[in-house]
């Protein structure tokens, strides 16, 4: 199980990329303000990061947030995209919310599992 989870979130870092980086008219629209879009997909990034890798939380938090900002940089490398602080901090946000629910949902994991013990 926590190989496929690994494995998702590898495949959505692909998918950030290509959906940050691709030309504008490429991009997927959901109709939802960008902010719930951009903040959405790196909060969903780093929640699969934190449960495939675990033991390596803070790291993950680390990356996914350099991941957010090499992204963010790397617009200016296309034409019709621009990287902007403000969207990266937005970015650096969801990348947050998505590491504390892990965070939060592995305390209480914690906590079921010390009342369930016997």
């Amino acid at each position: 199980m926590q190989r496929s989870i690994r494995l998702l979130g590898w495949l959505m870092l692909a998918a950030l990329v290509i959906v940050t980086v691709s030309p504008i008219g490429v991009r997927p629209i959901s109709g939802e303000p960008v902010w719930i879009e951009r903040a959405g997909a790196y909060a969903v990034f780093a929640l699969v990061f934190c449960v495939g890798y675990p033991r390596k939380r803070l790291l993950v938090l680390l990356l996914a947030i350099a991941a957010a900002g090499v992204l963010e940089a790397a617009q200016t490398l296309q034409p019709s995209r621009h990287g902007r602080l403000p969207d990266f901090y937005v970015k650096a946000a969801g990348c947050g919310v998505g590491w504390l629910t892990a965070y939060i949902f592995s305390g209480l994991d914690s906590v079921r599992r010390r009342l369930l013990v016997p």
